[in-house]
Formats: structure tokens, sequence, C-alpha cells
């Protein structure tokens, strides 16, 4: 196998079982990709304007300048449904790198595929294939399916108050 087959091996999995492929967005999944990222970005209310493809600027300048690791969960018969971007940090108190999951959605289209668990468990295997010591994430208070999706899959909630301080 060339490194180049490898390589490809390497940024797409399968979980045992569920029939969800996920794989590593490249600049060919942008429009598809985007199309996710708006429902994302819908489904917290968020509006990308005054742009409307923002959202796909924005992925593509994450992917082009490899700052973020977006993944892309395809569903047989169904179609691409879902995706995940992760950025890469680091955390002082542990002194090694940590993940930040962004962003996780599943296009309605593809919930209960197992797709949102198959993106996370993707995740969470990479990670530890980097060797980080973890990956933390949010969500909405009223986000209840997806907290029970993060806490079966073993995140657990922190008593850490979040602050954020917008700077327009």
């Amino acid at each position: 196998m060339n490194g180049q087959a490898a390589q490809q091996d390497a940024d797409i999995s399968e979980p045992a079982g569920s029939g969800v492929v996920v794989r590593v967005a490249g600049e060919a999944d942008l429009p598809t990709a985007a199309a996710l990222f708006r429902g994302y970005l819908d489904f917290y209310e968020v509006a990308p304007t005054p742009d409307p493809d923002r959202p796909r600027a924005f992925l593509a300048e994450r992917i082009a300048k490899d700052e973020s690791l977006v993944l892309l969960a395809d569903v047989p018969g169904v179609g691409t449904v879902g995706f995940a971007q992760v950025y890469r940090t680091f955390s002082s108190l542990s002194m090694r790198p940590v993940w930040v999951l962004g962003d996780l959605y599943v296009d309605p289209s593809g919930r209960r595929t197992g797709a949102g668990r198959a993106l996370l468990r993707e995740v969470l295997g990479r990670a530890r294939e980097a060797g980080v010591a973890g990956v933390q994430l949010e969500t909405a208070y009223d986000n209840h399916l997806a907290q029970g999706l993060y806490e079966a899959e073993g995140f657990v909630r922190e008593g850490f108050h979040v602050y954020f301080h917008e700077l327009g």
C-alpha cells in the first residue's frame, strides 16, 4: 500500500456494526460540510449575517490552514448527514494538548442512525491516537439528547462555570 492510500484509509473509518462511515472533510466536501454547518447554526439560532456564504468560507479557511479537524458522517442510503469540528489547543493545568469539540451536528434525516455516536467515537479515537489529555465540549443546557450521548460515551459534567466576554 502506498503512502497516499494509507493516508486515505486513516482518514476513513466505520464503527463496528453501525454502517456509518466517518471521514475527514477536504476541500471537495465544502458544499456538503457548509450545508451541515448552516444546519448547526440554525439549531443554535445563529444567523451568519450579513454574508450567507460565511459558514462555507469559515470552514474553508479552517481546513486550508489545518486549524481544525472536520469530520463527516455518511450513512448508506441516506448520504452525508453529520459533521464534527475539533480545535486543537493546550491545557495549562495538565501541561498537555487537549482538543475542543466545537461542533457536532446531525441533520434530522440522519438522526437515530448512529451518526452522532460515530462522529463522537471517531473524535475520541483520534484524540487517543494523538496522545491528547482529553476532549472538552459545551452544549446548551436544554440539549438533553446530546448530553445523554456525551455522558453515555464517558464525558463527565464538570463543576466549572464557563464565561464568555463578547468583543463584537
